[in-house]
């Protein structure tokens, strides 16, 4: 197993460029419209590399933007229950990209992502990292009593190494490659120049304090 540091978005396009691709939580929500104006959102990326792409979201208001702009092949879908879900296909590629942080039950999203699987699928899960030197110094400073958390306002948890491999693991499935991510530039041309500083410091006194994690994964 591979520990090395990439950036997600590249990371992704690169797994993900001629392959019949299913993208869970693709509408970015609750930030579509931004996404789109701002052209970070994933899969419209996604739309320019893959050989066919289809994507699942709850947010159907998000679905209907997409649609809107002319994507198809798009399923509103709880991503808990994925064995509702209408769409009966199997894929080369799924992916997973800071989702599984937002579920209060990932373990039945994690089955429910087998029905899109065959022996040779790659599962592509992306997540912030529990360990993040950033986040760890930003909480340090303003933490106040941990009323302050630098954290997304719709998350319920977080992963590591450790973690994230048993979730994996209890689910049927197996990490194959692991990999820390760092800030991408469509994340670092926002930030405080200072914000940026103490990532780059504490990356490179260990990769493990980068900013997110990334599962390539396999069924068991």
């Amino acid at each position: 197993m591979r520990i090395e540091l990439v950036h997600r978005v590249e990371f992704i396009k690169r797994m993900c460029k001629d392959k019949k691709v299913l993208h869970l939580g693709c509408t970015n929500f609750p930030y579509t419209e931004n996404s789109i104006k701002d052209g970070s959102l994933l899969h419209f990326q996604l739309m320019q590399i893959c050989r066919e792409l289809y994507g699942i979201d709850a947010d159907e208001r998000g679905i209907e933007e997409l649609r809107h702009h002319g994507v198809k092949n798009l399923y509103k879908g709880d991503l808990e229950k994925l064995e509702e879900s209408s769409l009966n296909e199997k894929f080369e590629v799924i992916v997973a990209g800071e989702v599984i942080e937002h579920l209060s039950n990932p373990g039945l999203f994690l089955n429910g992502i087998k029905r899109f699987m065959n022996s040779e699928t790659i599962l592509i899960i992306t997540t912030i990292n529990a360990y993040s030197g950033l986040r760890f110094a930003i909480y340090a400073l303003r933490g106040k009593g941990g009323e302050n958390e630098p954290v997304h306002p719709d998350h319920v948890a977080y992963y590591s190494y450790r973690t994230l491999n048993l979730i994996v693991k209890r689910a049927g499935l197996k990490v194959e490659n692991f990999y820390f991510y760092d800030i991408g530039p469509e994340h670092r041309i926002y930030n405080p120049w200072y914000y940026n500083f103490v990532n780059d410091v504490a990356v490179k006194i260990s990769r493990q304090l980068a900013d997110g994690v990334i599962a390539v994964c396999k069924i068991a």
